[in-house]
């Protein structure tokens, strides 16, 4: 990992993205590392735009710069696309869509002249074949886990899984998790 890791994690109200957040930093400070967040809520208590910044590293404070992230996850589409500005070149963008459609033909223009590698999964679809709609997150965060390896490995994520999930969930996050890590496009 270089010395700081900038990260958004973007979506819509009642997605889950303060989870995903929690879980991704708990994973970081398991390890040693420090952690600021911030994050920036919508009109909506469900369905508003939902932001989350998360820097790791020596870091002094907690909002990720224009330009400066080195990571997205998407769990909604259209507002990764609303949050592209904020990756910096060579960035990776994790979007919760479908393969065939996502990214759009004028996102893969700007990624692919910005050297931003995309990885799309099906992670609603996903959640619904499963039965559990809630976990679209987990699942997408499966996938980063297994394209992002080290600091976020999938054995790192599971213990922290595991340590942040109600009881009553815990087997339902798991499995959504790690269909995202077997996820293969």
């Amino acid at each position: 990992m270089k010395d700081i890791l900038n990260m958004v994690i973007c979506g819509l109200g009642g997605q889950g993205i303060l989870f995903m957040t929690r879980i991704l930093a708990y994973t970081a400070m398991e390890q040693g590392l420090n952690v600021l967040g911030a994050e920036t809520h919508g009109m909506a208590q469900r369905g508003g735009s939902v932001i989350s910044h998360l820097r790791i590293g020596d870091v002094k404070s907690s909002l990720v710069r224009s330009g400066t992230a080195d990571i997205l996850l998407a769990l909604d589409e259209k507002e990764g696309y609303r949050n592209l500005p904020f990756l910096s070149k060579g960035a990776k963008f994790f979007i919760n869509g479908l393969p065939d459609r996502a990214p759009e033909p004028r996102v893969k223009d700007y990624l692919t002249k910005n050297s931003i590698s995309y990885f799309t999964v099906p992670a609603h679809q996903m959640a619904m074949e499963m039965n559990a709609p809630m976990s679209s997150n987990l699942i997408l965060l499966g996938l980063f886990s297994s394209k992002f390896q080290g600091l976020f490995g999938p054995d790192k994520m599971k213990a922290t899984i595991k340590e942040l999930s109600p009881e009553r969930f815990y087997r339902t996050n798991i499995s959504a998790f790690e269909k995202g890590t077997e996820y293969n496009p």
